[in-house]
């Protein structure tokens, strides 16, 4: 079954403000499940679920906590846990739509697609027309086998949203399945007027071109939007290759082989389609070394056995030949073709014994194959002659059939030659991914993601994320000149990498730290930096508005507490991600207002710090997110002179200028920013080519 991906951010409510409050044994649920949520927003998981354990310990009978739960656990995978916390969330309140959502999904993933469907139309009984509702019931009608009561659901979908683009490439798959292939072809193009960067789309209408009319250069071209959308998917390449071959361009084809297999080294089906076209030029020791990689990756691939049999009884590596063949007569003990090659070998050795041996058993399995075939008991070959590779559309790939005519040994030894000789396809159509009602229950994007972010902000941490090619944090002189102090009981670092916290013994250490600045701060004079310890573990924990608290009154103590408004800026970016992802949003006036904080406060950095480019980067972030390209260029500009090396800052200014349409600045910025170390400046150059 296809599954249901998904990323589940968060879900906001309007909960209470937090103040700070002692972990006890009884704990402040409405805070712990501000965390949980939080922490589900940025990826944290596992550690989410610890919040919601807690609250449903303390509070047994708090239904949202499930729901969250059921949340966390669908996006680990763990589709019977996340199953059987929505019941539980339904039992306590039966009218949260939520909870029929993220169950539907986990039943979907399960397999138990009618169950699903139950689910959603309980839910749509509450949002009678929701596209996104009705879009998940009808993929899950579709894998139930009801393709006329999806068709219906998608039509639906269709007459009430009719720019939803995603209906009709839902539509279009399943009218395939029903061999409707013109108004297939008619939603494809819908789509595709409606939004020109779904590579799905694309991918099902050179399908359709090359099955239905081989419109190999329409196909052609499908595929080539294709692989801009998706330049590190190694399959489009292997498509495009087929089309280049069938269009003459060998060369290209070659090439298009050449990359896949650079993309994903382990592909049999790049190699094996290579193999064939160096046989035709007659390179064949590179021809053999390509089959001989697919049999290392599956040594029971009969098409490879075949071609290297054939290639070497060409090079008269005739032990190698009968070796070869010899799998393949195992594979197909009924079929004269292989007999009679084999025959052909033993004849060109002048071994006249197993010559004529082979021959009178191919002649004999030729005379059976065709009284079988006039009583018109013919069977197909075995199955798994493919190896799970799709063969080239509209071609007819049953080995069996080359026996099914009743020829000689000698023209079926032909025929047989041919189906084993024919290029191979990838299937390379995306899963569909389910579509959420509540922005909480997002799907996750493929591994091939068509959408491309910027840099992340840099942040104060406790921890980092390093990788080979970014192996330390960034230097600050005013984390340095605070480490130095030892006045904290960890040491602060400034990432943009920032990992999720990874075990719940971390977790435990921060509200711990939380707990001795409570009690250091009730019985002494209270100083700057214990309260910006404590926000900076309040920080670590996802709990924003109490960080933020804190390191205001670090601010008030010592109002040139340079980091404190680094770090408040930094809870409050995160406070403005939240609210402008919850499912009630907030005013125009409200997001300008948390705007004007933050940059207010990176101002305050810049006026302490003035050699430090870090807050001119995250205000450039903020600039073009709020689609000020002009500013978060000059931002941007303003940290590279700070730091000449500073590739985030290249990769960002380039991908704002391709935005603006500044082509040759945004090649210049993102090449720079590659020889700095990063990588995903090669993508998007590509893409943007």
């Amino acid at each position: 079954m296809r599954r249901i991906q998904h990323i589940i951010p968060f879900l906001i409510l309007s909960l209470l403000a937090v103040v700070p409050a002692r972990m006890s044994a009884q704990i402040n649920t409405v805070q712990m499940m501000r965390i949980g949520q939080n922490m589900m927003h940025f990826g944290d998981y596992e550690l989410a679920i610890q919040c919601f354990n807690r609250v449903i310990e303390s509070k047994p009978r708090t239904e949202r906590a499930y729901l969250y739960r059921a949340i966390a656990l669908l996006n680990l995978d763990d589709y019977t846990g996340a199953e059987a916390d929505a019941s539980r969330a339904i039992e306590l309140n039966p009218f949260i739509t939520d909870s029929y959502e993220v169950r539907g999904v986990a039943r979907q993933n399960l397999g138990k697609f009618k169950d699903a469907v139950s689910d959603y139309d309980k839910a749509l009984d509450l949002l009678r027309d929701n596209k996104n509702l009705l879009f998940n019931k009808a993929l899950a009608q579709e894998a139930a086998g009801d393709p006329e009561g999806a068709l219906s659901t998608f039509d639906h979908i269709v007459a009430t949203s009719p720019s939803y683009d995603n209906a009709y490439i839902g539509r279009a798959k399943v009218k395939l399945a029903l061999a409707d292939t013109v108004s297939a072809l008619s939603d494809l193009d819908r789509a595709i007027s409606l939004n020109k960067n779904l590579p799905n789309a694309y991918i099902l209408r050179a399908a359709v071109s090359i099955g239905s009319s081989r419109d190999f250069k329409s196909a052609l071209d499908d595929t080539d939007a294709a692989i801009k959308l998706l330049p590190q998917m190694p399959g489009l390449y292997i498509n495009r290759a087929y089309l280049r071959y069938n269009l003459d361009d060998y060369f290209g084809a070659m090439s298009d082989y050449d990359y896949a297999i650079t993309l994903d080294p382990t592909d049999p089906t790049a190699y094996f389609n290579r193999g064939l076209l160096r046989a035709e030029v007659a390179d064949n020791d590179k021809a053999i070394a390509d089959f001989s990689t697919v049999l290392r990756i599956d040594p029971d691939d009969v098409r490879s056995l075949y071609n290297r049999a054939m290639l070497y009884r060409a090079t008269r590596n005739y032990s190698g030949a009968i070796a070869d063949i010899n799998k393949v007569i195992e594979a197909f003990p009924e079929m004269s073709a292989p007999v009679f090659f084999r025959f052909e070998i033993y004849d060109e050795m002048g071994n006249r014994t197993n010559a004529m041996r082979d021959y009178d058993k191919a002649m004999a399995l030729a005379k059976k194959e065709r009284a079988d075939f006039d009583a018109g008991r013919y069977a197909a070959a075995p199955n798994g002659t493919q190896t799970g590779r799709t063969p080239a559309a509209g071609s007819d790939t049953s080995a069996g059939d080359a026996e099914a005519s009743g020829n000689s040994p000698e023209e079926n030894a032909e025929i047989f030659a041919n189906r084993f000789s024919l290029l191979l396809t990838a299937d390379n159509e995306l899963q569909t991914e389910g579509e959420y009602n509540n922005k909480s229950i997002r799907g996750k994007v493929q591994d091939y993601n068509v959408s491309i972010r910027m840099q992340q902000p840099f942040m104060l941490s406790f921890y980092s994320s390093p990788t080979e090619l970014a192996p330390t944090t960034y230097f600050m002189q005013e984390i340095e000149s605070l480490n130095l102090t030892r006045a904290l009981r960890m040491l602060v670092q400034i990432v943009n990498n920032e990992p999720a916290l990874d075990s719940p013994d971390i977790m435990q250490r921060h509200f711990d730290s939380i707990e001795y600045y409570n009690s250091y701060l009730a019985t002494h004079q209270p100083r700057a930096v214990d309260y910006f310890g404590r926000g900076m573990d309040h920080l670590m924990l996802r709990n924003y508005e109490a960080a933020a608290e804190d390191m205001t009154r670090a601010i008030e103590l010592a109002p040139d507490f340079t980091l404190a408004y680094f770090a408040r800026a930094n809870a409050r970016t995160r406070m403005l991600q939240l609210a402008s992802g919850g499912d009630g949003g907030e005013s125009y006036q409200e997001h300008t207002a948390r705007l004007r904080g933050i940059f207010s406060d990176y101002d305050k950095v810049s006026e302490y710090a003035p050699r430090a480019p870090f807050p001119y980067y995250n205000k450039g972030i903020l600039y073009a997110e709020a689609g000020d390209l002009e500013a978060a260029l000059k931002e941007f500009s303003r940290a590279i002179e700070l730091k000449e090396d500073f590739g985030e800052a290249y990769y960002n200014r380039g991908f704002v200028q391709f935005k603006a349409g500044n082509r040759s600045g945004g090649t210049a910025d993102l090449s720079r920013a590659g020889q700095l170390g990063i990588t995903q400046s090669y993508n998007l150059l590509k893409r943007m080519k």
